[in-house]
């Protein structure tokens, strides 16, 4: 997903573009996996490594495949 402001183009990864499509903070992300800190949000949305556990929550919560949150596929779901 990407957003433009004025001549600013933003490329938002799979996390934070599901994230930002149900309206979900990072501060809500990280509540709704069990997380206690935003930070850790924040690491997964800048490529840090994902615990198995907290990708499968996200593949439910956002409806969408681990391999689109992973950035390895462009297409949300399996085909």
């Amino acid at each position: 997903m990407k957003f433009t402001d004025s001549e600013v183009e933003v490329q938002m990864n799979p996390i934070a573009s599901e994230r930002v499509r149900i309206g979900l903070s990072q501060e809500g992300l990280a509540s709704k996996l069990d997380l206690k800190s935003r930070a850790t949000i924040a690491a997964y949305e800048s490529g840090g490594e994902i615990p198995s556990s907290k990708l499968i929550a996200m593949t439910r919560l956002f409806h969408c495949s681990a391999d689109y949150l992973l950035g390895l596929t462009e297409n949300r779901t399996v085909a």
